[in-house]
């Protein structure tokens, strides 16, 4: 099983992913947690590109280009041969953050973002988990982690706000996703997300013998 999750900076996200990481790996299932930009050396590399240096340092086009290279290397290095061995892969975002960011909030490109994921990945998640939150909060946190990667937060609280709007959009049209209550503690959003995921997981293994 390929399971995303999407949200806006701060979101808690990357937290939520890791969690679910750990919560299945204890019941017992092979789990490999990755993330996007990233995954892969060469993703990685590509990584510090797009998401370190000035705001406007590449325009929503060159940044679509470049995330796509990226997912590509990091499909065909780690989730491909992941799913292949049947390990459940949890991603740090994927596509949909793309749609988001570059499709819709940072330019209107999401034909072309759309059109060159089916001509490059052409795979899409079983399940995407939307933690949704308030643009100020998610912002205040994403700031507050002070790391080299903050370009896109630098954009400041309205991109948040577009890109909010954009992932509830994506959400509403793809039955894939699951969109959890951001602003709960940290365990009870973990709580959430393992009652969402856990009758898909049973439903996809099906019937032992």
């Amino acid at each position: 099983m390929f399971i995303s999750f999407e949200g806006i900076d701060g979101s808690g996200k990357s937290t939520q992913a890791r969690l679910l990481a750990d919560f299945l790996r204890n019941q017992g299932h092979d789990v490999i947690l990755t993330r996007e930009p990233g995954g892969s050396a060469g993703a990685e590399e590509i990584r510090a590109l797009v998401l370190e240096g000035d705001p406007d340092r590449w325009s929503a086009e060159t940044e679509l280009l470049l995330f796509t290279a990226a997912r590509r290397d990091h499909l065909e290095k780690t989730i491909r041969p992941a799913l292949k061995a049947g390990q459940i892969v949890i991603c740090d975002r994927f596509a949909d953050s793309t749609r988001v960011y570059q499709g819709t909030t940072r330019g209107d490109l999401l034909e072309r973002v759309n059109a060159l994921h089916a001509a490059m990945i052409g795979v899409e998640p079983d399940i995407t988990i939307l933690v949704d939150i308030n643009p100020n909060v998610g912002l205040s946190r994403a700031k507050s982690r002070q790391t080299a990667e903050e370009r896109f937060e630098d954009f400041g609280v309205e991109m948040q706000i577009k890109m909010r709007s954009a992932f509830l959009d994506l959400a509403a049209h793809a039955p894939r996703f699951v969109v959890i209550e951001g602003a709960q503690s940290i365990d009870d959003v973990a709580s959430d997300i393992a009652k969402a995921i856990l009758p898909r997981l049973v439903a996809a293994e099906g019937p032992h013998a």
